[in-house]
């Protein structure tokens, strides 16, 4: 299935907005805090997704294999479960050996980034922590590297 929706999923980038970057706090399933301020110099996609979600599930490898080869340069994800079980998240977590922050997420933690309409539902900021793109549904690395290319390009 991944092989079908891989060419479709590639081919939709993040929606932009003219939202103004805001700071959020989240606490990691570690006890680590999790602020945007954290990373500033880097992009920083949040994205909220649930164990019981195939889409979130098919997006999972990419984020994870973007997070680790960008993550001590230029990107990181921050991943925000809800409306599951923590013993059903620390145990797909394992499964997919997810490197990056979880989070126990519920609506008025997901309030702090924007709307959740849907699951998966991604919010991408850039390296000054300004909230630039967003999507709901799924997402690949691709399209993600992509969109970031397109918008370093626009600063050069």
């Amino acid at each position: 299935m991944r092989k079908i929706l891989f060419p479709l999923l590639a081919a939709l980038l993040l929606i932009s907005t003219h939202a103004v970057s805001g700071e959020f706090l989240f606490k990691d399933m570690a006890g680590k805090e999790q602020r945007l301020s954290d990373y500033k110099g880097k992009w920083v996609l949040v994205n909220f997704w649930a164990t019981w979600c195939p889409p979130c599930l098919d997006e999972m490898p990419d984020l994870v294999d973007m997070h680790n080869a960008r993550k001590d340069r230029d990107f990181v994800v921050i991943g925000v479960a809800m409306s599951s079980g923590r013993d059903a998240v620390i145990s797909l977590v394992e499964q997919l050996d997810v490197s990056y922050p979880i989070v126990m997420g519920d609506n008025q933690m997901a309030a702090q980034v924007g709307k959740v309409p849907a699951l998966p539902t991604s919010y991408l900021y850039d390296p000054t922590g300004k909230l630039v793109s967003y999507q709901t549904g799924a997402i690949t690395r691709e399209a993600i590297e992509n969109y970031i290319r397109s918008k370093t390009k626009q600063v050069q």
